[in-house]
């Protein structure tokens, strides 16, 4: 059985700092890529594993970023 490993690299975010603007993270970017991430997965018959993604340096809050996951 021959098996693949697949890696997806997003961008969630403007920017690398927290300013006046607030944190850099961009949950609707987050969303989009993700519903891109999911049409692929499901045609590829793959599974999805990833972090807490846009929890560290991008500045989001999990309790935003687990329900777009959860879509």
């Amino acid at each position: 059985m021959t098996s693949y490993v697949s890696i997806c690299n997003k961008l969630g975010q403007k920017g690398t700092k927290t300013g006046s603007k607030g944190a850099p993270i961009r949950y609707e970017a987050v969303e989009r890529c993700l519903e891109k991430l999911y049409k692929i997965a499901e045609e590829n018959q793959a599974s999805i594993h990833m972090p807490r993604i846009g929890c560290g340096l991008a500045g989001g809050k999990w309790e935003c970023i687990e329900p777009i996951i959860s879509k």
